[in-house]
C-alpha cells in the first residue's frame, strides 16, 4: 500500500508523514518544489500542485491511499479543484481518502461523497501547535497577545490527528463517517498561556487586544493581508461549538486524547527565555 499525503511538509502534515511511516508503508509527498522540502528518510517526494490537477498525475500513480487538504492558501480557501483530483484518483487506483475538511459544505465535498472511493471526513477545530506561533514573543517579553482572547477551543494535538489519520488510511472501517477531532478539554488562550507557563517554569502574562492591535501587531510581524483578514474573520465568527469536546479521537484510536499540559510539557524548550537553558 502506497500512501500519497498532500501537505505532508506543514506543521500537521509532518506529524501524519512520521505517523505513517512508522506503520512500514511506502509514503509518497505531494510538493510544490522538491528541492525546497526535507522530507524524513524513506519518504518518496513528487512535484504537483493541487490547484493544477494535470500536474499530479505522477504523484497518484501507484497510489491506493490519499490524504488530501480541502483548503490551500495563506487565505486557506476552499480548494477548488477536489471533483478533478478524485476523478484521477480514482482512476489511478486509489481505493481510500482522508479529507481535511468539516463535510458539511457543497463543491468538494460534494464531490467526495460522489466519488466511489472509501472517504473520511476529518476536522481538527484547532490545532494544538498552532501556541508555536507565540514562540518568538514568549522568549523575549514573557508575554502572549491575541484578539479574542475569552474564546474556547477544544484544540486537539497534531499527533492525535496523524494516529487517526494513519488508523483510518492503513486499517479501513470508517467509510463515510465525519469527524470533528478535539482534545479532552476546551481552553482559551489564557488558559493556555497558563499551562505554557507552567511547563517553562517561568511567568508568562496574556494580553487581549482589539481586532485593530492584532492587525497592526500581525503586520510586523510579515503576515500577508489576506492571512490576517482570513484570522480575524475566523475568530469574529467561529461558532461556538469550537468549544465541544468530541469522542472522535478515542472512538478511532481507542485511547484518551492527549492534553494541552501533555503538548506544553513536551514543547517547553520552546518558550523558556532567550538565553535560559
Amino acid at each position: 500500500m502506497t500512501i500519497l499525503v498532500t501537505g505532508g511538509t506543514g506543521n500537521l502534515g509532518r506529524h501524519i508523514v512520521e505517523r505513517l511511516l512508522f506503520t512500514g508503508r511506502p509514503v509518497r509527498v505531494l510538493t510544490r518544489d522538491a528541492g525546497v522540502a526535507r522530507p524524513p528518510e524513506g519518504v518518496e517526494m513528487v512535484e504537483g500542485d493541487l490547484e493544477q490537477p494535470s500536474s499530479l498525475a505522477a504523484a497518484l500513480k501507484g497510489v491506493d491511499a490519499l490524504h488530501l487538504l480541502g483548503a490551500t492558501g495563506a487565505d486557506h480557501a476552499p480548494l477548488r479543484t477536489g471533483r478533478e483530483i478524485l476523478t484521477m484518483a480514482a482512476e489511478a487506483g486509489v481505493r481510500r481518502i482522508t479529507v481535511l475538511s468539516p463535510g458539511n459544505g457543497q463543491g468538494l465535498d460534494d464531490a467526495v461523497r460522489g466519488s466511489g472511493l472509501e472517504w473520511t471526513f476529518l476536522w481538527p477545530v484547532d490545532l494544538m501547535a498552532n501556541a508555536l506561533a507565540w514562540g518568538d514573543a514568549i522568549r523575549a517579553e514573557g508575554r502572549v497577545r491575541e484578539p479574542y482572547g475569552d474564546r474556547r477551543t477544544a484544540s486537539v494535538h497534531e499527533r492525535d490527528v496523524a494516529d487517526v489519520v494513519s488508523i483510518i488510511l492503513t486499517e479501513g472501517g470508517h467509510a463515510g463517517r465525519s469527524y470533528v477531532l478535539t482534545g479532552p478539554q476546551a481552553l482559551s488562550p489564557a488558559d493556555k498561556t497558563a499551562a505554557l507557563a507552567a511547563a517553562a517554569g517561568r511567568e508568562i502574562h496574556f494580553t487581549h487586544l482589539t481586532d485593530r492591535q492584532a492587525r497592526e501587531l500581525w503586520r510586523t510581524q510579515g503576515w500577508p493581508e489576506e492571512g490576517i483578514d482570513f484570522m480575524l474573520r475566523m475568530w469574529a465568527t467561529v461558532p461556538t461549538t469550537v468549544a465541544d469536546v468530541t469522542s472522535s479521537v478515542e472512538r478511532v484510536t481507542g485511547r484518551p486524547p492527549r492534553s494541552f499540559a501533555q503538548w506544553a510539557t513536551a514543547h517547553a524548550a520552546t518558550f523558556r527565555s532567550l538565553g535560559s537553558a
